[in-house]
């Protein structure tokens, strides 16, 4: 349960926060642990945290924003503007009301006593483990505007990353759905109408335009249910994509199509070795950096290699190892550079250069997949004009002629 509370420190000031515990009692005594007065405690109100539930499925938290967010807080406290004081200011010029409240409620855990990176933990939600243990890292070297910094950088990248995948694949989605809804459309209400022509005529067909026939008839008579079935179906896929046997499906299937598969790798190599190389030179250990990357690297393929690459690190091993052994996920030259950064010492500076190689591959096949598009996307509606030209017009035209 979480309690709101007053109090007075050991020089009287008045403090006013919330607390989480079991029981009211727990609440005190977590207070008088923390040198705290209770004045007042109080179980906090259901309808606040539901406000709260409110704001985040409204608004919720873009990459963006965070990257925004920590930005600012790493300039702020560059600048040796406390911690509070930090989140305080850059919680009032937020625009976004969900990142204010969780702003405003890491802003009291730290007034209260807490640690900046344990707050954030209250918030697993928007913050993610790589996040929450590079500022537990800079806490206890005493480099926290450092690990600040490292932070903002991992998630821009991260954000950079996402928005190319995205920019290329808008246009050809947009023109698919457009060409289905033109191509549905024409089906059902315009290819009826000109059969009807050939029909009136009663004249023998080739069999391409009887099956054109048979499915304008179709389509026109049903469409409803048809309609209905299709939105249906994408609805059950949708469904299915999300759950959890579902995304691993789909991220097994997405790695086995061609170009899309070694763009897809490629990303997840480069968010590999972006992440590692962060948290290794915010100084975590190399296996509980392993660990956290295969939680955060979103694919399951790729996560079960990286874990294996922690065990193996564990029982006194080499990650190179794991990575050698797996060359459908890891590509053959990303494991020789992690062999030679680990036999030198400077494994965090040779996932860095990984990370921006692998980033410019992500860039090169983007272009080269966004320019394929286009042509792509023109031959597939060509061929479906043509399919409604040679069935159709062409034994019109024909008929015309023989008249």
């Amino acid at each position: 349960m979480k309690f709101t509370f007053k109090a007075k420190n050991s020089e009287g000031q008045m403090k006013e926060g919330l607390v989480e515990a079991i029981s009211w009692e727990a609440a005190a005594q977590i207070l008088e642990r923390n040198n705290l007065v209770p004045i007042s405690i109080q179980e906090e109100k259901q309808s606040q945290e539901l406000f709260k539930n409110i704001e985040k499925l409204w608004e919720g938290i873009s990459q963006k924003e965070l990257v925004t967010f920590f930005q600012q807080l790493a300039i702020l406290i560059e600048a040796r503007v406390p911690i509070t004081s930090s989140l305080n200011t850059i919680g009032e010029q937020s625009q976004n009301r969900y990142l204010r409240l969780i702003i405003k409620e890491m802003s009291d855990d730290i007034e209260d006593g807490m640690p900046f990176s344990e707050a954030m933990e209250r918030h697993k939600d928007v913050f993610s483990p790589l996040t929450i243990n590079m500022i537990r890292s800079g806490e206890v070297s005493g480099s926290l505007q450092k690990s600040i910094s490292y932070v903002a950088a991992n998630i821009e990248k991260n954000y950079q990353l996402l928005s190319k995948i995205k920019s290329a694949l808008y246009y050809p989605a947009f023109v698919l759905m457009v060409a289905f809804i033109v191509g549905f459309v024409v089906i059902t209400f315009i290819l009826p109408k000109i059969t009807q022509i050939i029909k009136d005529l009663q004249v023998a067909v080739p069999w391409y335009t009887t099956v054109l026939v048979e499915i304008g008839d179709f389509m026109n008579q049903y469409w409803p249910a048809v309609l209905l079935v299709i939105i249906a179906a994408i609805g059950a896929l949708v469904y299915y994509a999300r759950t959890e046997n579902g995304k691993r499906e789909w991220e097994i299937i997405i790695l086995k199509i061609p170009v899309i598969g070694t763009l897809t790798r490629n990303i997840y190599v480069t968010r590999f070795a972006e992440n590692l190389s962060a948290l290794l030179a915010g100084g975590i250990p190399v296996v509980r950096a392993l660990m956290i990357v295969g939680d955060v690297v979103g694919n399951h393929v790729f996560r079960k290699v990286i874990m294996k690459a922690a065990d193996e690190v564990r029982s006194g091993g080499a990650m190179s190892t794991v990575f050698s052994q797996s060359e459908d996920q890891i590509p053959p030259i990303v494991a020789q550079m992690v062999r030679i950064g680990e036999e030198t010492g400077t494994i965090s500076k040779v996932l860095d250069s990984i990370a921006k190689f692998y980033s410019q591959e992500v860039d090169n096949t983007t272009r080269v997949l966004t320019s394929l598009m286009e042509p792509v996307l023109i031959v597939v509606l060509g061929i479906g004009v043509g399919v409604l030209t040679i069935g159709v017009l062409m034994p019109i035209y024909n008929i015309a002629g023989q008249m």
